[in-house]
Protein backbone atom coordinates (compact mmCIF):
# COMPACT_ATOMS: atom_id res chain seq x y z
CA UNK A 1 0.00 0.00 0.00
CA UNK A 2 1.26 3.21 -0.82
CA UNK A 3 2.14 5.37 2.02
CA UNK A 4 1.88 9.17 0.29
CA UNK A 5 -0.14 10.68 3.13
CA UNK A 6 3.02 9.53 5.75
CA UNK A 7 5.46 11.04 3.08
CA UNK A 8 3.49 14.05 3.09
CA UNK A 9 2.63 14.89 6.52
CA UNK A 10 6.62 14.51 7.14
CA UNK A 11 7.42 16.75 3.88
CA UNK A 12 4.90 19.53 5.69
CA UNK A 13 6.34 19.11 8.91
CA UNK A 14 10.06 19.54 8.07
CA UNK A 15 8.59 22.80 6.07
CA UNK A 16 7.02 24.28 9.02
CA UNK A 17 9.95 23.89 11.14
CA UNK A 18 12.36 25.55 8.25
CA UNK A 19 10.30 28.39 7.80
CA UNK A 20 9.06 29.32 10.97
CA UNK A 21 6.17 30.01 13.11
CA UNK A 22 5.55 33.24 11.29
CA UNK A 23 5.74 32.89 7.78
CA UNK A 24 2.79 33.88 5.33
CA UNK A 25 1.23 30.72 4.00
CA UNK A 26 -2.01 30.73 1.16
CA UNK A 27 -4.61 30.64 3.83
CA UNK A 28 -6.15 34.07 4.08
CA UNK A 29 -5.19 35.34 7.67
CA UNK A 30 -3.24 32.53 8.88
CA UNK A 31 0.58 32.10 9.46
CA UNK A 32 2.38 29.00 9.48
CA UNK A 33 1.96 29.03 13.31
CA UNK A 34 -2.11 29.01 13.03
CA UNK A 35 -1.57 26.31 9.92
CA UNK A 36 0.19 23.81 12.30
CA UNK A 37 -2.47 24.62 14.91
CA UNK A 38 -5.09 23.77 12.46
CA UNK A 39 -4.05 20.41 11.08
CA UNK A 40 -2.93 19.54 14.95
CA UNK A 41 -6.57 19.91 15.94
CA UNK A 42 -8.19 18.22 12.80
CA UNK A 43 -6.72 15.09 13.97
CA UNK A 44 -6.77 15.61 18.01
CA UNK A 45 -9.69 17.42 18.44
CA UNK A 46 -12.52 16.50 16.38
CA UNK A 47 -15.30 17.72 19.36
CA UNK A 48 -13.94 21.17 17.80
CA UNK A 49 -12.63 20.14 14.20
CA UNK A 50 -16.68 19.99 13.22
CA UNK A 51 -16.92 23.42 13.45
CA UNK A 52 -15.09 24.42 9.82
CA UNK A 53 -18.32 22.65 8.53
CA UNK A 54 -20.97 23.30 11.28
CA UNK A 55 -21.09 27.04 12.34
CA UNK A 56 -22.93 26.18 15.55
CA UNK A 57 -19.67 24.61 16.35
CA UNK A 58 -17.35 27.70 14.70
CA UNK A 59 -17.11 29.46 18.08
CA UNK A 60 -15.49 26.37 19.98
CA UNK A 61 -13.51 25.93 17.20
CA UNK A 62 -12.09 29.28 17.31
CA UNK A 63 -11.28 29.14 20.94
CA UNK A 64 -9.39 25.34 20.42
CA UNK A 65 -7.04 26.58 17.69
CA UNK A 66 -6.74 29.99 19.86
CA UNK A 67 -5.93 27.45 22.35
CA UNK A 68 -3.30 25.43 19.75
CA UNK A 69 -1.67 28.19 18.30
CA UNK A 70 -0.65 29.63 21.54
CA UNK A 71 1.54 26.44 22.18
CA UNK A 72 5.49 26.49 21.37
CA UNK A 73 5.63 26.43 17.83
CA UNK A 74 8.24 23.05 18.15
CA UNK A 75 5.53 21.08 19.97
CA UNK A 76 2.82 21.66 17.30
CA UNK A 77 5.45 20.67 14.75
CA UNK A 78 6.55 17.44 17.08
CA UNK A 79 2.61 16.38 17.48
CA UNK A 80 2.54 17.00 12.91
CA UNK A 81 4.93 14.48 12.78
CA UNK A 82 4.01 12.15 15.34
CA UNK A 83 0.46 11.59 13.78
CA UNK A 84 -2.80 11.38 15.77
CA UNK A 85 -3.71 10.17 19.19
CA UNK A 86 -3.39 6.14 19.34
CA UNK A 87 -7.35 5.53 18.89
CA UNK A 88 -7.54 7.79 16.33
CA UNK A 89 -9.23 6.48 13.30
CA UNK A 90 -6.32 8.18 11.42
CA UNK A 91 -3.83 5.62 12.55
CA UNK A 92 -5.59 3.17 10.17
CA UNK A 93 -3.61 3.36 6.77
CA UNK A 94 -6.69 3.24 4.17
CA UNK A 95 -8.29 6.09 6.65
CA UNK A 96 -4.89 7.64 6.53
CA UNK A 97 -4.62 7.72 2.66
CA UNK A 98 -7.85 8.75 2.09
CA UNK A 99 -8.30 11.73 4.59
CA UNK A 100 -4.53 13.13 4.57
CA UNK A 101 -2.97 12.98 1.16
CA UNK A 102 -4.67 15.92 -0.08
CA UNK A 103 -4.65 17.69 2.92
CA UNK A 104 -0.78 17.29 3.64
CA UNK A 105 -0.18 17.99 0.19
CA UNK A 106 -2.49 20.85 -0.28
CA UNK A 107 -1.18 22.45 2.94
CA UNK A 108 2.19 21.50 1.91
CA UNK A 109 2.17 23.82 -1.27
CA UNK A 110 0.08 26.87 1.07
CA UNK A 111 3.49 27.13 2.75
CA UNK A 112 5.52 27.01 0.11
CA UNK A 113 4.40 28.53 -2.47
CA UNK A 114 3.65 31.65 0.08
CA UNK A 115 7.25 32.27 0.02
CA UNK A 116 9.02 34.49 -2.62
CA UNK A 117 11.85 32.02 -3.39
CA UNK A 118 9.53 28.74 -4.06
CA UNK A 119 10.11 26.53 -7.05
CA UNK A 120 8.16 23.98 -8.57
CA UNK A 121 8.45 20.45 -7.32
CA UNK A 122 8.92 17.60 -8.95
CA UNK A 123 5.74 15.17 -8.66
CA UNK A 124 6.99 11.23 -9.80
CA UNK A 125 4.15 9.70 -12.20
CA UNK A 126 2.14 7.46 -9.52
CA UNK A 127 1.28 10.47 -6.75
CA UNK A 128 0.25 12.49 -9.64
CA UNK A 129 -2.15 10.02 -10.67
CA UNK A 130 -3.04 9.29 -6.69
CA UNK A 131 -3.75 12.91 -6.34
CA UNK A 132 -6.01 12.55 -9.95
CA UNK A 133 -7.89 9.70 -8.87
CA UNK A 134 -8.96 11.82 -5.29
CA UNK A 135 -9.65 15.04 -7.50
CA UNK A 136 -12.50 12.61 -9.42
CA UNK A 137 -13.72 11.51 -6.40
CA UNK A 138 -14.00 15.13 -5.27
CA UNK A 139 -14.54 17.65 -8.24
CA UNK A 140 -18.32 18.04 -8.30
CA UNK A 141 -17.68 18.78 -3.97
CA UNK A 142 -15.48 21.18 -4.96
CA UNK A 143 -17.35 22.62 -8.21
CA UNK A 144 -20.62 22.74 -6.58
CA UNK A 145 -22.22 26.44 -7.28
CA UNK A 146 -20.05 27.97 -9.29
CA UNK A 147 -21.15 30.20 -11.63
CA UNK A 148 -19.89 28.96 -14.90
CA UNK A 149 -19.32 24.87 -16.10
CA UNK A 150 -15.93 23.75 -15.13
CA UNK A 151 -14.01 20.74 -16.65
CA UNK A 152 -10.43 19.95 -15.64
CA UNK A 153 -8.57 18.31 -17.86
CA UNK A 154 -4.84 16.84 -17.50
CA UNK A 155 -2.12 17.12 -20.17
CA UNK A 156 -2.69 13.92 -21.92
CA UNK A 157 -6.73 14.84 -22.61
CA UNK A 158 -8.20 13.00 -18.98
CA UNK A 159 -10.80 15.35 -17.55
CA UNK A 160 -13.50 15.33 -14.83
CA UNK A 161 -16.62 17.38 -14.87
CA UNK A 162 -16.44 19.59 -11.58
CA UNK A 163 -19.77 21.84 -12.62
CA UNK A 164 -21.61 21.03 -15.02
CA UNK A 165 -23.39 23.97 -17.02
CA UNK A 166 -22.62 27.04 -19.44
CA UNK A 167 -20.47 29.21 -20.49
CA UNK A 168 -17.90 26.01 -19.67
CA UNK A 169 -14.20 27.36 -18.49
CA UNK A 170 -11.39 24.55 -19.22
CA UNK A 171 -8.23 24.18 -16.46
CA UNK A 172 -5.62 22.26 -17.93
CA UNK A 173 -2.41 21.22 -15.74
CA UNK A 174 -0.97 18.50 -14.08
CA UNK A 175 -3.22 17.14 -11.26
CA UNK A 176 -1.18 18.32 -8.50
CA UNK A 177 -1.74 21.77 -9.82
CA UNK A 178 -5.42 21.41 -10.82
CA UNK A 179 -6.53 20.30 -7.24
CA UNK A 180 -4.34 23.38 -5.70
CA UNK A 181 -6.96 25.30 -8.32
CA UNK A 182 -9.79 23.25 -7.14
CA UNK A 183 -9.11 24.03 -3.72
CA UNK A 184 -9.08 27.89 -4.04
CA UNK A 185 -5.55 28.14 -4.73
CA UNK A 186 -6.18 29.81 -8.28
CA UNK A 187 -3.45 32.37 -7.98
CA UNK A 188 -0.85 30.04 -7.25
CA UNK A 189 -1.70 26.91 -9.32
CA UNK A 190 0.02 26.60 -12.56
CA UNK A 191 -2.43 26.30 -15.31
CA UNK A 192 -3.58 27.14 -18.31
CA UNK A 193 -7.64 28.59 -18.34
CA UNK A 194 -9.46 28.37 -21.33
CA UNK A 195 -13.04 30.00 -21.85
CA UNK A 196 -15.09 33.42 -22.97
CA UNK A 197 -12.95 36.32 -21.11
CA UNK A 198 -16.24 37.49 -18.87
CA UNK A 199 -16.76 33.65 -17.69
CA UNK A 200 -13.13 33.21 -16.67
CA UNK A 201 -13.13 36.35 -14.97
CA UNK A 202 -16.88 35.10 -12.83
CA UNK A 203 -14.73 31.48 -12.07
CA UNK A 204 -11.95 33.13 -11.03
CA UNK A 205 -14.09 35.85 -8.98
CA UNK A 206 -16.70 33.09 -7.02
CA UNK A 207 -16.43 32.69 -3.68
CA UNK A 208 -17.65 28.90 -4.30
CA UNK A 209 -14.15 27.32 -5.67
CA UNK A 210 -12.45 25.42 -2.91
CA UNK A 211 -13.59 23.52 0.31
Amino acid sequence: MSTFAKRERLLLADLLETTGPDAPTLCEGWRTRDLAAHVVVRERRPDAAGGSLLKPLAPRLEKVMAEYAAKPYEELIQLIRTGPPRFSPFQLKQIDEAANVVEFYVHTEDVRRAQPDWGTRELDPVFQDALWSRLERTARLVGRGLPTGLVLRRPDGRTVVAHRGTPVVTVTGEPSELLLFAFGRQSAAKVGVDGDEDAIARLHGSKQLGI
